[in-house]
Parts: structure tokens; C-alpha cells; sequence
């Protein structure tokens, strides 16, 4: 019976563990939003006089509201859209470091903080590491002690993408307070899936992206920032704001001062109807689904000798995010496979996080991630556990 389940299953549409990466599918909503602008308005914003640009504006403005709100930030003027969050992480910190500047990050960032710090090596800009043991966690008790006269900022990711390990967000931003030291935050692999309070946590530039936990499309992510670290980001991209026009220099008032060109107005559209899915769902609902089925996974998953858990065991302290190791075959053809004979399709290799893998003892040939999100269902996991079992078998 289970194998003509797995044969049938096989033939059906893909079970889709690759959430982290980017959310699938997206809510008819995100569509919907986006169609409607690209079929009904087709507008820019803020270079035009006419109804469907004011409805445009109004729409963009609604959304910078959303996001603040989401964030627990008190105004929406301060909400910058970007491309992406990698663009977003790379104007905040090529935008606030100078030569002689030092910056603590975690062991377990992602690339999009690591290459751009690496860049700024190379004009007289150091970092250093906050230690994390080998199951993600920050070692908190050494932070205080790596802070020098010369340290500017902590930059920290929410949560690994690797290993879906939660960071301590508000005691880092204590601690950021105390020294007087801007906070910076990577809340890729978080925000969508459980609150962030810029307010509590005492955050002065939050990095966002649509396309993960937020549910809108690629090509939209952000920046929300504090009026203090505004004031002292110099633009990294300069041209038109449809604002003062006249000047060479770019506006110094938000959002415009990092606003060069044109915005991808369609994707602020589906990043809307995103957030607003997540808000009538409730994002302890989607925590909790996401939370179970995880649960039910590394269950499953620990009563099979061949593969081991890297980071956290339980759902203590993470997100949705299971990477394994396997002892007797290669995780790539266990992915391989999985995507050929059951159509579950998950992601492996380093995960653009080669230091998050140092620090787990996964580095050089990085792991198999499996990321679940509300759409995943616990058949679709129990399935899958079977599927590896089979595999793993033969």
C-alpha cells in the first residue's frame, strides 16, 4: 500500500522543501496584486500627475505603513525599498563604514553580509567574529569582551539559514545600547515566520526581503532604518527620485535619499498582499504549523542511523530549517534522488553560508536542507520520511 501511495505521490506535482530559499507557492493574493497593477495601473510614482500614478503612490505608501507596522517601527517614511536584501545589507554597510571602522558579526552570517564586509576589507574596514558553538547559538558571554574603541556596529542575522538557529536579538540590541553601537539585523530567514520588534530590540536598520517568509515575489526586499543611522548612511546609488530635481546631489529626506530610480512597483504590490496574508493568518498559526511538521521531521528523521541532524535536535531556539548530514551516501544524491523518484525537491551544498558551515563542522561538503513552510502539510513530511527511508535502504 505505502509503495503504490509513494509511486502515486511521485507523479503528482513536487513537495517543496526549499522555503528558505524562496517561498512556494505564493498566496493567490500576491498574484492577483500584481496583475491588477500591471493590467489596471501600469504607473510610476512620484514623476507623474494623473489618477493611476496617485493610486500607485497611495499603494506604495500603504505598504511602507505594513512593513512598519510589521516591524514595530514607529514611521513609514523611514521604510526604503530595495531590490533585494542583499542590496539592502550592502547600502547600510557601504553606506555607514569608514576606513579605520570595526564591525562584530556572528559566526553564522550569510554571504550577503560576509562579501560586502570582505569589499570593505580592502579600504581599511575590520571585522571580527562573535563565537557560536556548534549548534548555531551565539556565545553571548564573549561578546562585550571582542567590542573595541574603534567598533562601529554588530551586524547579526535573525536566524541561521542553515540550521534555522534564532539569534538573541534583544539582548545583542542591549547591548549595542550600552556601548552605543549601531544594530544592525539580517531577518531573512525570520521575519514571516515569527515578530520582530525594531522597538524592543533596539534595532537601527533592519534588513528585509519579500520573497522568503513574507510571501511576495522576488526582486523586492528593504531597508528600514532609524533617523540616527539615516543621518550618517551616505547613497551608494545616486539618480532620479522625481524629488528636487534641480539639485545634483540626491534629497537628504527618507525615503528618497536611497530611492535612486525606478521602484519595482509590481513587486511592492505582491509584497503588500504578502504581508497582508500573514496578518489575517496570524503569525503564531504559522509558526506553530511550521514548528509541527519540523518536529514531526527530525522525529522521523532521528530514528534513522543514516543521517544525523546538524544543529539543534528539538525546536528549541529555531526556525523551519533542518540540515542533515548523511554518513553512507552523498547529501547531492540524496537530493538528486529525492527530485527524480518523489519529486521532493530541497537544497544542497553550502547554502551561500560557508561560515555558518565552519562553525558547524560541515564545511567543505555543506549539507541537505529541508525548510518547511505553511503550505507543507504533515503527509507531504510523512511521505517524505518514507521516500528516505527507501532511498537510504538500497
Amino acid at each position: 500500500k505505502l509503495r503504490n501511495q509513494m509511486k502515486r505521490r511521485s507523479l503528482m506535482n513536487r513537495i517543496y522543501y526549499d522555503q528558505a530559499s524562496t517561498s512556494y507557492p505564493k498566496p493567490k493574493a500576491v498574484t492577483k496584486a500584481m496583475m491588477f497593477y500591471l493590467t489596471e495601473i501600469g504607473s510610476n510614482v512620484s514623476r507623474s500627475n494623473y489618477q493611476n500614478a496617485y493610486s500607485a503612490l497611495e499603494t506604495v505608501t500603504k505598504t511602507r505603513k505594513q512593513i512598519a507596522d510589521f516591524f514595530d517601527f514607529p514611521t513609514e517614511k523611514n521604510v526604503i525599498f530595495t531590490p533585494n536584501i542583499t542590496y539592502a545589507l550592502n547600502f547600510v554597510l557601504k553606506g555607514i563604514l569608514q576606513p579605520g571602522n570595526h564591525v562584530l558579526i556572528s559566526a553564522m552570517e550569510h554571504n550577503a553580509v560576509m562579501r560586502p564586509l570582505h569589499q570593505l576589507a580592502t579600504t581599511g574596514v575590520s571585522f571580527s567574529q562573535i563565537l557560536c558553538n556548534q549548534t548555531g547559538d551565539l556565545q553571548l558571554e564573549t561578546l562585550e569582551t571582542q567590542i573595541r574603541t574603534n567598533t562601529k556596529a554588530i551586524v547579526l542575522t535573525a536566524a541561521s539559514n542553515v540550521c534555522g538557529t534564532v539569534m538573541p536579538l534583544e539582548q545583542v540590541g542591549a547591548i549595542c545600547k550600552k556601548h552605543g553601537l549601531f544594530f544592525i539585523v539580517d531577518s531573512a530567514q525570520y521575519a514571516g515566520f515569527s515578530s520582530i520588534s525594531m522597538k524592543k530590540c533596539q534595532i537601527d536598520a533592519l534588513a528585509f526581503t519579500g520573497h522568503k517568509g513574507l510571501l511576495g515575489p522576488q526582486g523586492i526586499g528593504g531597508l528600514i532604518l532609524t533617523d540616527q543611522i539615516a543621518t550618517q548612511m551616505e547613497p551608494i546609488i545616486s539618480g532620479g527620485t522625481g524629488s528636487r530635481s534641480d539639485a545634483a546631489n540626491m534629497p537628504d529626506f527618507l525615503p528618497d535619499k536611497f530611492e535612486a530610480g525606478t521602484l519595482n512597483i509590481p513587486g511592492i504590490y505582491g509584497l503588500s498582499a504578502g504581508i497582508s496574508t500573514i496578518q489575517k493568518t496570524g503569525l503564531t498559526q504559522i509558526r506553530i504549523h511550521e514548528l509541527g511538521l519540523t518536529e514531526q521531521f527530525l522525529k522521523g528523521v532521528q530514528q534513522m542511523n543514516a543521517l544525523s541532524i546538524v544543529g539543534h535536535t528539538s525546536c528549541h531556539n529555531r526556525t523551519a530549517v533542518v540540515s542533515l548530514r548523511c554518513h553512507d551516501m552523498d547529501e547531492a544524491e540524496l537530493a538528486y534522488r529525492l527530485a527524480e523518484q518523489f519529486q521532493i525537491a530541497t537544497r544542497v551544498g553550502l547554502h551561500c553560508a560557508p561560515n555558518a558551515h565552519q562553525t558547524l563542522k560541515t564545511y567543505p561538503k555543506g549539507t541537505i536542507r529541508f525548510s518547511f513552510g505553511y503550505s507543507n502539510t504533515a503527509e507531504e513530511v510523512t511521505f517524505t520520511l518514507h521516500a528516505m527511508k527507501q532511498i537510504l535502504q538500497h
